[in-house]
């Protein structure tokens, strides 16, 4: 398989700066000790490598170094390490705390970003109807259309400095905080003693505190005075929010200028986008991969790119059905393997391998350059199996629909969350992902673990391994719980401590996926050629050669007992599980 020449072959890992520990140095402390040794050659660091405030990362404020989490001294240590990075950069969408969107909020229509991003209203001018709560709603003709990742039209309505509102195209995750009120709040309004104003804030701040919608309070005889006190109460509200950005503005691209030097300058080899395919927005259309102007935005962004020496990764969750990953990798960018994951579930769960030998023999025969994984930083896709009808033509999935529904079932029995997407109105339209660690998907079967651990080893593609997998992580419900709108995510992400390390490198489930990372790490054989060799469906035979050097796995489905075949400097050599 083709690779980017200035791309190892080896294994990623993938974590935040503090998935270990508290900072990024904690992180490159545990790859300094000697059981991880040659384990792997590549590091996707999730976002809050940089300034961000919400999602985890994604809602990036700036792409400057976050102090608290990494230093330049962190990048020298993974340099000594040989050890290449990758990052993300968001297309889509800044967050409201970035000084362009705060800039946007303090001088409002005077901004010099005020292009930059997408006020809602402006955008459906002549194409909708305004509503009473002063958004325009497109007309059904486009709105049907439009593609949604969450309930409701997607904007955030902002406070602008003149006092009026304004909604922004928002595809993905916000927060408003309504923060309590004091007398001092209330000074300007006439007609209020000392007595009413506490009296109204001990009204708004208990509404506040039970979420309860403030609009309906009865202010008695002060009703008539209704309006103002609402007016100061959303003035003095907070928000979170990840904003769209509009690409048809030329300060987009200046944007992107700058970060893909500085993301180049940080050590920078594989440049993950994010959300790419929602970038791309017109009247009309889905406002999901718009063709053709998503692809005129991806090789505008491919010529940037190439001045920085960075290898792009366009970020696509879509049906399998709609062959948009034949597409972007016909058109000779890397692919994310989002079809792996459930796949190996599938596999090991049903006993049968058809499934995934038929998506393997696909990648060869096609060429993608991939890069693959079985647990993430997101959930465990299964839209991404799905047939799809277009044009009244129906593409097989991968899998049946039944097939991904006992997937699902099995990692719900298991303690896993459900992500859907809805339409405008807030109707669920399909599935999206499921989130669980993927140990806990597997039943926390350690030798189910190290069966798929094995299989993704030996899938063509460079593999990506989630730090929480490595040592056996389990489905984390408090944290879940505690993680509000977008807590379904947090199931995955347990911060892992020093002492946690430790005791999992005493483990066996922990060092054997070691020995299987460092194989695949190390050998020549990974540089050749694959081969799929003819077998029953109850097993898993697959061949790697280079030269002289060879990797060969064979993996029963029934015991999910597996051995490999290696060669090590000409030695020839086996393991067994």
């Amino acid at each position: 398989m083709s690779k980017d020449s200035n791309i190892t072959n080896g294994v990623m890992l993938n974590a935040y700066p503090d998935s270990v520990g508290t900072n990024l140095n904690e992180m490159i402390s545990m790859l300094q000790r000697p059981q991880f040794k040659d384990v792997f050659s590549l590091f996707y660091v999730l976002p809050t490598f940089f300034n961000s405030d919400l999602d985890r990362g994604f809602s990036i404020i700036d792409y400057n170094l976050n102090k608290n989490l990494v230093s330049q001294e962190d990048l020298k240590a993974l340099e000594k390490l040989g050890i290449q990075l990758k990052f993300d950069i968001v297309l889509n969408h800044l967050s409201v705390a970035s000084p362009q969107f705060k800039d946007l909020l303090k001088r409002g229509d005077k901004s010099k970003y005020k292009d930059l991003f997408i006020n809602w209203n402006t955008f459906w001018e002549g194409n909708g109807t305004m509503g009473d709560d002063g958004v325009i709603i497109p007309k059904d003709e486009f709105l049907n259309k439009l593609f949604m990742r969450k309930s409701g039209l997607p904007i955030l309505k902002v406070l602008f400095p003149d006092g009026s509102e304004k909604p922004y195209w928002n595809t993905f995750y916000q927060e408003i905080t309504y923060n309590k009120i004091n007398s001092e709040d209330l000074i300007k309004v006439e007609g209020l003693t000392l007595e009413k104003t506490e009296w109204i804030c001990n009204k708004v701040n208990s509404a506040i505190e039970e979420n309860k919608d403030f609009t309906t309070i009865d202010f008695e005889d002060c009703n008539h005075l209704k309006g103002e006190v609402l007016e100061i109460i959303n003035r003095n509200r907070s928000y979170l929010g990840q904003m769209d950005v509009n690409a048809k503005s030329e300060l987009v691209w200046d944007f992107y200028e700058e970060t893909l030097k500085k993301v180049s300058d940080f050590g920078c080899k594989i440049l993950r986008l994010d959300a790419f395919a929602y970038l791309h927005k017109d009247i009309g259309q889905s406002n999901f991969f718009n063709k053709p102007g998503t692809w005129e935005y991806l090789e505008r962004i491919k010529k940037i790119a190439q001045k920085n020496n960075l290898t792009l990764l366009p970020e696509i969750h879509a049906e399998y059905g709609m062959h948009l990953h034949d597409e972007v990798a016909n058109e000779g960018y890397y692919i994310y393997d989002f079809f792996l994951p459930g796949l190996t579930i599938h596999t090991i769960e049903s006993t049968n391998s058809k499934a995934l030998l038929t998506w393997a023999k696909e990648i060869i025969s096609k060429g993608y350059k991939t890069v693959n994984m079985l647990g993430c930083h997101d959930g465990i896709p299964v839209l991404d199996l799905k047939g799809k009808a277009i044009n009244g033509t129906y593409n097989k999935g991968l899998l049946e629909d039944d097939e991904i529904e006992a997937i699902m079932n099995k990692i719900m029995e298991r303690g896993g969350r459900v992500k859907n997407l809805y339409d405008p109105s807030g109707n669920k339209i399909s599935y999206y992902q499921v989130n669980a660690t993927f140990f806990s998907a597997l039943g926390e079967s350690e030798q189910k673990l190290l069966l798929a651990r094995a299989i993704q080893m030996f899938m063509p593609g460079i593999p990506q391994v989630w730090y929480l997998d490595i040592f056996a992580g389990k489905n984390n419900y408090e944290a879940a719980d505690k993680g509000g709108s977008g807590g379904h995510k947090e199931i995955n992400r347990t911060t892992l401590t020093v002492h946690d390390i430790k005791n999992g490198l005493k483990r066996d489930i922990v060092l054997n996926q070691l020995e299987l990372l460092k194989l695949r790490n190390t050998s020549k054989a990974f540089s050749g050629t694959i081969k799929i060799n003819k077998t029953s469906d109850k097993e898993i035979d697959i061949k790697w050669v280079n030269q002289n050097e060879i990797a060969h796995l064979k993996a029963n489905l029934k015991t999910q007992t597996f051995h490999i075949d290696y060669t090590e400097g000409g030695v020839a050599k086996t393991m067994t599980f």
